[in-house]
């Protein structure tokens, strides 16, 4: 098991950049794969970006590819979400996740760990 906390959240306008960190405890955050999620209001989780766990692989939903970007730091047991050129859509919920296996899932169910959350409002 791995407790992920989320942090760097907040309200900005459209075309502004948020940098959401989530922090891991425990000794082997490098065997987890991460995922970033989103739920708005209303609206099921969804997957917006995964990383492998030694970082060379990427996956992003479609709506950020050129906009989001993905990275971890294993030495600091942290997993990143870059957000530029934010916009109102984006407006969420965001959760990480880590699973213990080895490729980058979009499914919700294939995470068994979840971090709380933390709120990304962008105003337009």
């Amino acid at each position: 098991q791995v407790q992920l906390v989320e942090s760097g959240g907040g309200l900005v306008q459209a075309g502004g950049s948020l940098r959401l960190s989530c922090a891991a405890s425990g000794r082997t955050f490098s065997s987890y794969t991460m995922g970033w999620f989103r739920q708005a209001p209303g609206k099921e989780r969804e997957f917006v970006a995964g990383i492998s766990r030694s970082g060379s692989n990427t996956d992003y939903t479609d709506s950020v590819k050129g906009r989001f970007t993905i990275s971890r730091d294993n030495a600091k047991n942290t997993v990143y979400l870059q957000m530029n050129s934010l916009r109102p859509e984006d407006t969420a919920v965001y959760y990480c996740a880590a699973r213990s296996g080895q490729n980058i899932v979009v499914l919700t169910n294939f995470y068994a760990n979840w971090g709380q959350g933390t709120q990304v409002t962008v105003s337009s």
